[in-house]
């Protein structure tokens, strides 16, 4: 009865003009941000939180909550329209949106991105409102012998999903791991590869490692073609018809609808993933693609432009932002770096997350949830006015274009930490992702390897640790075992099972 008066009195607050005006304005900000090359809503919530003083406790988590979602889904307009990801999990959206645009279907390429991302959104609040106790007790049985067989199995499957060479994913994502390992040992701060120089002591700086591998390579290759090809007509041809175009970008609910199994099975696996402490939003992106393309019987269209790449990975990537609340309001512990940030904002206004926030601040808990269910309205209604207005980049000449992403993403790096090397490391890293596409190896396994990296290590000195270098744990733990020969069954699968079938690498991935 408790419960029902906290929700009542919770969602009669949250029903405001002034909450829904803040909402607005965070997911516009949100998508703002997404949309610039490297920033995202990790970096609008970092630099948005301490405006938040100055409003009510509900309205400033209303408005940030807005950010975290426009955030998300706004990282896939630039992935999409010019195939340059600021972000790992936008990169899995490049892998079918940009063939899409590039048949002249940018608009309906967007529409699919953003109502899958509402879907999967809808999805993990509505999981969040009825399990934030319940899962979180569950997540806690997660130690770091199951962590260690988990991405170890992430490692296999991103690997294997991401390329044409199961052995050239597994080298990509061993590099990445690699490189996370630069910088000061978290054990004894011992100096790991930083070659005297301070600058590496907090490691290899994630920003500008992904933006150089994943957006800059990306522009760099297509300046070189345009320089050697000239502007090419691909796209300006499906344009030139106002009403072919109109006709190309329709979005049939048949369409649609007919992955709502699709739909399900990745927001399924982003309330997963997002339950779970650290895992983060490019892991689920990764799985739910991955999981769609083994369960479709059109797995070869895959990277080709099929709509169900699209929603497979928004709907995953976008369930994470209301599923990694769970363990941040029941137990304290912040799913991801937006659910610690938010945890600052909590605690600027009096409110500890933790296991008595339900009873201490039951109705503001409430309110909270109701204000999440209407940002996704809002980010509804918001993404879809605003993609007309950046479906008009396809017609603006690439020329002019992809020079202006370039600045923009220099700015982005520079921008954060103000620091000239962060420009350098950008270049370096822009360097190898240009190698590693034209030499076919996959990007994206590098930067996975890379984010996961410094959890594998931790989870696996911590298990070697406390069993004393016993490695028969991963056997004797079942969470952890049954990941174990998922990772077995992955590996021979793709090698030699011979199961895994031929598919053009998608030009975020590999080679060109």
């Amino acid at each position: 009865m408790e419960m029902m008066q906290h929700m009542g009195a919770g969602f009669a607050a949250a029903f405001t003009l002034e909450n829904m005006l803040f909402i607005c304005a965070g997911v516009v900000l949100g998508i703002i941000f997404g949309v610039l090359p490297g920033m995202g809503s990790v970096t609008a919530l970092a630099i948005l939180v301490p405006i938040t003083f100055y409003f009510s406790p509900l309205a400033a988590i209303a408005f940030l909550v807005g950010v975290n979602k426009g955030g998300t889904s706004g990282g896939a307009i630039p992935a999409i329209l010019i195939n340059a990801p600021g972000t790992p999990e936008a990169a899995v959206t490049a892998l079918d949106g940009y063939p899409l645009a590039r048949q002249g279907k940018p608009e309906k390429a967007m529409k699919t991105a953003l109502y899958s991302s509402v879907f999967g959104d809808t999805f993990s609040d509505i999981m969040l409102i009825l399990l934030a106790a319940p899962a979180a007790a569950v997540a806690l049985k997660f130690g770091p012998t199951e962590f260690t067989a988990i991405i170890l199995f992430s490692f296999t499957m991103i690997a294997a999903l991401a390329g044409r060479s199961l052995v050239k994913g597994i080298m990509a994502a061993a590099l990445g791991v690699f490189l996370s390992t630069w910088g000061l040992d978290p054990v004894d701060t011992t100096e790991r590869m930083t070659f005297g120089s301070v600058y590496l002591w907090d490691g290899i700086p994630l920003l500008p490692m992904a933006i150089g591998t994943l957006a800059m390579s990306s522009i760099i290759s297509q300046l070189y073609d345009l320089r050697r090809c000239g502007e090419t007509e691909e796209v300006a041809a499906q344009l030139s018809s106002a009403a072919q175009f109109k006709e190309n970008n329709r979005l049939h609910p048949i369409e649609y609808w007919g992955n709502i199994r699709t739909l399900f099975r990745s927001a399924s696996i982003g309330t997963c993933i997002g339950m779970l402490p650290g895992l983060g939003v490019s892991l689920a992106a990764f799985l739910g693609y991955g999981a769609a393309k083994r369960a479709s019987p059109h797995a070869d269209e895959f990277g080709k432009g099929r709509l169900e790449g699209i929603q497979a990975t928004e709907a995953a990537n976008s369930a994470v932002v209301g599923s990694n609340l769970i363990p941040t309001i029941a137990l304290g512990i912040p799913g991801n770096v937006a659910a610690a940030l938010l945890i600052g904002a909590f605690m600027i206004h009096g409110v500890v997350p933790g296991p008595l926030m339900m009873q201490e601040h039951g109705a503001l808990v409430y309110s909270i949830f109701a204000s999440m269910l209407m940002a996704n309205l809002a980010h509804l209604v918001i993404g879809r006015i605003g993609i007309r207005i950046w479906v008009q980049f396809v017609k603006i000449p690439k020329t002019y274009v992809l020079p202006t992403v370039v600045l923009l993403c220099v700015a982005g790096v520079y921008i954060p930490s103000n620091s000239m090397f962060d420009v350098g490391v950008l270049f370096v890293f822009t360097a190898l992702g240009y190698a590693m596409r034209k030499s076919g190896f996959s990007i994206v396994c590098l930067v996975i390897g890379f984010l996961l990296g410094p959890m594998f290590e931790i989870a696996l000195r911590q298990t070697v640790l406390i069993h004393k270098a016993d490695f028969s744990v991963f056997f004797t733990h079942p969470i952890a075992l049954v990941f174990v020969v998922l990772t077995i069954v992955f590996a021979w699968r793709f090698t030699v099972g011979g199961k895994k079938k031929p598919v053009r690498s998608a030009p975020v991935a590999g080679a060109d």
